[in-house]
């Protein structure tokens, strides 16, 4: 889902990190001091799921977890995700600078808003296995489905004859959608039983 440098408009580039740098500062505000060291958590978590990619056409498809991101870190997920993407530019080579916006708004705005409309859930006193399975299920599927689209738009929006590499990118990730929910659910049953509170809620009495 990394897209590389040259690739891109000037006015999706500008636009990108626009919504970045305004959901970055939105997202530090948020991230109280105490907060930092799970962020640096959630964000190695994203690091290294990501290490194993598979070249997509203009990008790569690969396991990305901003569902996950976003159910843990809430507002804090345009910083927690940059600081993933930055240092995977750096010491990999992978996507680009000056895609490095777009990128990040491809990954953290769907793992942000799916984790305000997901989260209230497993903030809620009482939450079933089932219940805490399905809701990590589709904030996992359902961030890295919106991810892939808006990757897949980019492309299409910086030039229309970039219209079958968005297909390919987009067709790419389908089988990573269903994937990350399952795995988002699973670490989230896992949560769970082995640390509630990481997902602000109490375990079933």
């Amino acid at each position: 889902m990394h897209i590389s440098d040259g690739i891109l408009s000037v006015p999706v580039i500008t636009a990108g990190f626009g919504v970045t740098v305004i959901g970055t500062i939105y997202g530090l505000r948020h991230l109280r001091y105490e907060d930092i060291p799970r962020a640096a958590f959630i964000s190695s978590v994203f690091f290294t799921a990501s290490l194993i990619h598979v070249p997509a056409g203009l990008s790569s498809a690969h396991l990305i977890l901003n569902g996950l991101v976003g159910l843990l870190a809430g507002f804090s997920a345009f910083p927690v995700i940059l600081t993933g993407l930055v240092l995977q530019a750096f010491f990999f080579s992978w996507g680009g600078i000056t895609t490095l916006g777009v990128n990040t708004m491809d990954m953290a705005l769907p793992a942000l808003l799916c984790g305000l409309l997901f989260r209230r859930w497993l903030c809620a006193s009482v939450a079933s296995p089932l219940k805490t399975a399905a809701i990590g299920f589709s904030a996992g599927a359902g961030a890295v489905f919106f991810s892939a689209l808006m990757t897949a738009f980019m492309l299409y929006l910086s030039n229309g004859t970039h219209l079958t590499a968005a297909k390919i990118i987009f067709t790419a990730h389908l089988p990573v959608i269903f994937a990350e929910g399952l795995i988002t659910a699973s670490i989230c049953l896992f949560l769970r039983k082995v640390k509630p509170d990481l997902l602000k809620m109490e375990m079933e009495k």
